[in-house]
């Protein structure tokens, strides 16, 4: 009798976790993208973020619909999701509300199947003229608390460079409890220049909660087997070669060392100490930052650790951070997003130790272009961060 209630206890038990299990998953609706073929409409279950950030473009499409010459079959179920990003500096995303919250401090993990396609045919939005969407774009994944609410930036694909279906796993470990997840096509970081390219996404997971030490495998796979198992035949083994005649031991003769190199001066953006006088502005030409938005992106992080080391060398120097934008949105937007990105740059050199006595910050707006607003080159030109030397000693400068 013991045994028996001791069993249905454990069973209870079991039951009890698988039923939490369940529950702490997280659903997509949707996730294969199943929808009839068609071109410039979002599939069932998602929302085309195009409608809120670019009203003049048209949605991202349902695949393979032999519009744009895409014919490249689903890798589950029947249809796809095909995203481009554009030559006139805009992108597709789509977004929906999640079954349940993610939670803060707790870990996730995800997958989705991504492609290429060899073709994807459409007209040039900078020019008008025909133009094949090939180069290869990633898959950024975003938390927020509404439809397209880019909140916290969950993770992202590298570059899709395949034609082939490749499985790729994603940790997620939010900051809050986002209740909608967006997926995103975007250019390589950093962006010189926008362009045409194209990447095709199917098969999303069930968000899993995972232990926060667990590893994710970072590696994409092949979604499906590249071809079948073939028997294999042994090969004949080859006749055992002759042994070499050893040759004679020769005595290495020690070569004497050449100096050290001396550590290399430290700068700012390339610029020494010594070609530096009060007033100057250096362009942070290296410092790049998510789309409308202040956050930094990860691939800067060095690029300011140089800046950080500089200052900290010069305790002399006082410097200002200025922000600027291009004159597409409003002076309002521009003056708020460029002292937005002062501040951060600001905030950032701070937290590595530098006084904030010694960090101005200010957003220009667009009132201080460089270049020409009325070309993309021109627009991302202005779109930059300067640092000004306000102080500095008269040993060097």
């Amino acid at each position: 009798m013991r045994k028996r209630s001791s069993l249905l206890l454990l069973l209870v038990i079991a039951s009890c976790y698988f039923a939490f299990s369940q529950e702490d998953a997280i659903y997509l609706t949707n996730p294969s993208f199943e929808d009839m073929p068609r071109h410039s409409i979002e599939p069932a279950g998602w929302f085309d973020c195009g409608s809120i950030r670019f009203p003049a473009e048209s949605p991202p499409d349902i695949q393979p619909s032999g519009e744009f010459s895409v014919t490249k079959p689903a890798n589950h179920g029947a249809t796809y999701l095909g995203m481009v990003v554009r030559d006139n500096d805009t992108w597709e995303s789509v977004s929906q509300k999640l079954s349940h919250p993610l939670k803060k401090g707790q870990c996730y993990e995800f997958s989705i199947d991504l492609a290429r396609s060899e073709l994807y045919i459409s007209l040039s939005r900078a020019n008008n003229l025909q133009a094949n969407y090939t180069t290869p774009a990633k898959l950024r994944i975003w938390g927020g608390f509404g439809n397209c609410d880019k909140q916290f930036l969950l993770d992202e694909s590298p570059m899709i460079n395949k034609y082939q279906w490749m499985q790729f796993n994603f940790k997620f470990e939010p900051i809050a409890d986002y209740t909608f997840i967006t997926l995103e096509a975007f250019y390589e970081t950093p962006t010189l220049f926008p362009y045409n390219g194209n990447i095709l996404v199917d098969n999303a997971s069930p968000i899993q909660p995972i232990p926060c030490d667990e590893e994710v495998e970072d590696e994409p796979i092949a979604a499906k087997p590249a071809q079948p198992d073939v028997a294999k035949t042994e090969p004949p083994k080859p006749a055992p070669k002759p042994a070499k005649p050893q040759q004679p031991a020769v005595t290495a003769q020690a070569t004497p060392k050449s100096p050290p190199k001396p550590a290399p001066e430290k700068t700012i953006a390339g610029v020494k100490r010594s070609e530096m006088a009060k007033g100057l502005s250096i362009t942070l030409d290296k410092l790049y930052f998510e789309a409308d938005s202040s956050r930094i992106e990860k691939e800067s992080y060095d690029f300011l650790n140089e800046v950080y080391e500089f200052l900290d060398l010069n305790e002399d120097v006082i410097i200002e951070i200025g922000g600027h934008t291009n004159n597409l949105p409003t002076d309002e937007y521009c003056d708020r997003l460029s002292t937005a990105r002062a501040k951060a740059v600001a905030d950032y050199l701070a937290s590595k130790g530098i006084s904030r006595k010694r960090l101005q910050f200010k957003g220009y707006g667009k009132r201080e272009p460089v270049a020409s607003n009325k070309t993309p080159y021109g627009r991302r030109k202005n779109q930059r961060v300067e640092i000004k030397i306000m102080e500095m000693g008269e040993g060097d400068g």
